[in-house]
């Protein structure tokens, strides 16, 4: 290898390491860049139907999208606050009651007896008061987080309107100056089907989730779990997160099930087990098969890698990663194997051309 060629790979090296550390380094904002990329996708398709539909400027189109978007999210919380916090306000009231009945349960004596539960919780209760500083310490840590989280926020809709606004002439300048021309067509492919999956993909997501939410709304109303509404609402939020989520909030329910009877918590644990059955073999791979084309065990797994890289975050954003992941090697398969048929016209296709367990066209 000439030294010329030694010097050009050192500095390629270089630079992608240094490119990979600066991005470490503000890997809060690439992560912000990567949301707001995600809600513009998210909502390209929207904003597209509204704007060819109106005939309106783009600009107005997106203002429009998110304007019905908030006005959504002000209706279901007229619908669901009230009484969200009359039942949360039921459940406060209650709380000495579930108290009471813990202290004089059988089975809390005999644990108190066995680990001296009563004794340990006075003991934590007689330091309660130089808890107080750090408990005020604590809140206003949460506060300022929270405060923080509503900036992230807006800073992301700004930069997904402004995503949203230049993308077409982004997409142009991309593939037009920056892409050769046997290469546009395909990329154009892939960033539409990309577009298609991510948008089918949020929308198969927030319909799980209402249906998890509406249908332990019926069930707990048919058990009698009191508090009915504000757990529904608590499920579907969960339902959000894929795979697991379900399963934490069906686990809340199951604790307050519990204080209307321990038959009523079975029953509940029962209906959940058979729904999520369903959801996981039924209406999971249904809306994830409809919206990007993934097979469950890929589903399953691009989850497990997201969330073990970015928690919660990253299980929401995994499965329309993978997917446009998956897209771009099948455009790349295809191309592939178009060029080795260009190569060799008239030969029959090479054995690992064919799909699995294909037979040659000419094989008797």
């Amino acid at each position: 290898m000439r030294s010329a060629d030694v010097a050009r790979s050192v500095t390629v090296a270089a630079l992608v390491a240094g490119l990979l550390y600066v991005a470490w380094l503000l890997r809060d904002v690439v992560l912000l860049a990567v949301l707001a990329g995600f809600v513009a996708v998210a909502l390209s398709a929207p904003v597209a139907v509204i704007q060819r539909r109106l005939r309106l400027p783009r600009a107005a189109a997106i203002l429009l999208v998110y304007v019905l978007i908030a006005s959504f999210l002000v209706a279901i919380g007229l619908l669901i606050v009230p009484p969200f916090v009359t039942e949360v306000e039921h459940l406060l009231r209650a709380l000495p009651r579930y108290v009471r009945e813990l202290e004089d349960s059988a089975l809390i004596a005999r644990w108190d007896k066995q680990y001296d539960l009563i004794g340990k919780l006075q003991s934590q209760a007689d330091r309660l008061p130089s808890l107080v500083g750090g408990a005020v310490t604590e809140l206003e840590t949460v506060t300022v987080g929270a405060l923080e989280r509503i900036v992230e926020l807006v800073a992301v809709l700004a930069v997904a309107f402004l995503l949203l606004l230049d993308a077409p002439r982004l997409l142009n300048f991309v593939f037009e100056q920056l892409l050769p021309e046997e290469r546009r067509e395909q990329a154009r492919r892939v960033a539409q089907q990309s577009a298609s999956a991510v948008g089918g993909y949020v929308a198969g997501v927030f319909a799980v989730a209402a249906l998890a939410g509406l249908v332990s709304f019926f069930v707990m109303t048919i058990l009698g779990i009191p508090y009915a509404v504000p757990l529904a609402a608590l499920m579907a939020l969960f339902a959000i997160v894929p795979l697991v989520g379900s399963v934490v909030g069906a686990a809340a329910i199951a604790f307050v099930a519990a204080f209307s009877g321990v038959e009523t918590a079975v029953a509940w644990i029962v209906f959940f087990v058979i729904y999520q059955q369903c959801e996981t073999h039924i209406i999971g791979p249904f809306v994830y098969r409809r919206a990007v084309d993934m097979r469950p065990v890929l589903v399953i797994l691009a989850v497990l890698a997201g969330a073990t890289l970015l928690g919660v975050l990253g299980a929401l954003l995994a499965i329309p990663a993978a997917a446009t992941i998956q897209i771009a090697v099948r455009e790349w398969w295809a191309l592939r194997q178009a060029r080795r048929a260009e190569a060799a016209p008239g030969e029959p296709a090479p054995a690992d051309a064919m799909p699995p367990g294909a037979a040659p066209a000419d094989a008797s």
